[in-house]
């Protein structure tokens, strides 16, 4: 089948889907009854056209729109937030833990300056501290302990002997206070870590107690220090795997999180060029091809008969258009110079040609912009029903150069 008559085919096809009403000119009647045949519909005067599928015509922004929110909502649904993380216990030996118990002794200032006098009193203080302490006084202890504390602040090891008091008396809190003091004062207190490290453990702090007692077993080794540890040291170990298998947990879950996010972002943004790229190819086919806002009602007065190539062709207009004998003499404002000498001598008997490339009529500027002409509308309505009555258009300066320059696409290859 030749290319052009293809062509003009696939363009009269476009036409049709762009403004269905072309369907209801009765010189289409033939092939509305072939559209029939083959169980096609076709839609009646002012009705929505639809599709087989019922799909309502819309805009291709319209479909754009739709096709969009369709494609959101399955990624709302899976935008749905994972349950928190929730941690489970663990299971530890909590064996000479201690209820909290508020202690606040007394603290000495550490900047002032010592006498001796007064440091000799807080070594006499200390001695009968030590003897309370063999005879479990502890209490009795923990007075001369503050005494010593407060005639000597600058003492490490008055801190850490009181601290040490208190972990007997099951005091962690305030045995904590004196390590920490005594730790302050002298960062090397092997006495300082071994007391903070057993009264964390006694609070169930097990990672800083292991923390603590090892630092005190690499100062000064001890049995009661490698004791403890023993209990301890499970515990922390439990601790730690514990946290670094939630950490794991959390972190594969953000991880999740962000890859989604990242994948909603590149989905949307080539939806975003997806959708662009269609609006530019719908606005680069309405510029390229057919009459601006298609052609509704088709050709001024239909085209009777059929299209080109189309059995019947245009009405033969035996005889051709008037000779208009002499042209238009003098040509005509707008016209064509020279007028039409002559006229169209001989018509186009039996049918206008079906070999008319209608191309070269989209793609002229003068023809496009002359059929937004409702003057020119009308006289080619005119012509087009009665091809006599193009005498009576010869006068118009504005009518007449569209007529000739339209004949001339239509005169067929030469």
């Amino acid at each position: 089948m030749d290319a052009s008559k293809v062509e003009q085919l696939r363009e009269f096809v476009e036409q049709c889907e762009s403004n269905p009403s072309l369907l209801s000119d009765p010189s289409l009647s033939f092939f509305r009854d072939y559209i029939e045949s083959l169980g096609g519909e076709i839609p009646s005067p002012g009705r929505d056209y639809k599709s087989k599928s019922h799909v309502v015509d819309e805009s291709d922004e319209d479909m754009d729109d739709i096709e969009d929110e369709e494609a959101q909502v399955p990624e709302e649904e899976e935008e749905e937030e994972e349950p928190e993380i929730v941690e489970s216990d663990i299971e530890l030996d909590e064996s000479g833990v201690v209820q909290v118990v508020s202690e606040k002794p007394g603290m000495g200032d550490a900047s002032v300056e010592v006498s001796e006098e007064n440091r000799d009193a807080s070594q006499e203080a200390k001695m009968h501290a030590m003897e309370a302490i063999s005879q479990g006084k502890f209490e009795e202890a923990i007075e001369h302990l503050t005494k010593a504390i407060l005639l000597n602040p600058t003492s490490a090891i008055m801190y850490g002997t009181r601290a040490s008091v208190f972990i007997k008396m099951k005091k962690p809190n305030a045995a904590i206070r004196d390590a920490t003091a005594a730790l302050e004062i002298n960062p090397d207190s092997a006495k300082g870590y071994k007391s903070r490290g057993i009264a964390r453990s006694m609070l169930g702090q097990w990672g800083e107690a292991a923390k603590d007692l090892h630092l005190a077993s690499k100062l000064d080794y001890d049995e009661e220090i490698s004791s403890v540890l023993k209990k301890v040291e499970p515990n922390a170990h439990k601790i730690e795997e514990h946290r670094r298998k939630y950490d794991r947990l959390r972190k594969e879950r953000d991880d999740k999180k962000v890859e989604r996010e990242r994948l909603r972002r590149r989905a949307a943004a080539q939806a975003a060029y997806e959708k662009a790229k269609k609006k530019e190819q719908s606005s680069s086919s309405k510029r390229s091809g057919g009459f601006p806002g298609g052609m509704p009602g088709g050709f001024p007065g239909g085209m009777p008969g059929g299209f080109p190539g189309m059995p019947g062709g245009f009405p033969g207009m035996p005889g051709g258009f008037p000779g208009m004998p002499g042209g238009m003499p003098g040509g005509m404002p707008g016209g064509m110079p020279g007028g039409m000498p002559g006229g169209m001598p001989g018509g186009m008997p039996g049918g206008m040609p079906g070999n008319v490339d209608y191309s070269k009529i989209l793609n002229d500027p003068e023809l496009m912009a002359a059929f937004k002409d409702p003057e020119v509308m009308a006289a080619l309505q005119d012509v087009m029903k009665n091809p006599a009555n193009l005498a009576k258009h010869q006068a118009n300066p504005k009518v007449a150069p569209i007529i000739g320059k339209m004949m001339g696409k239509f005169a067929g290859p030469k």
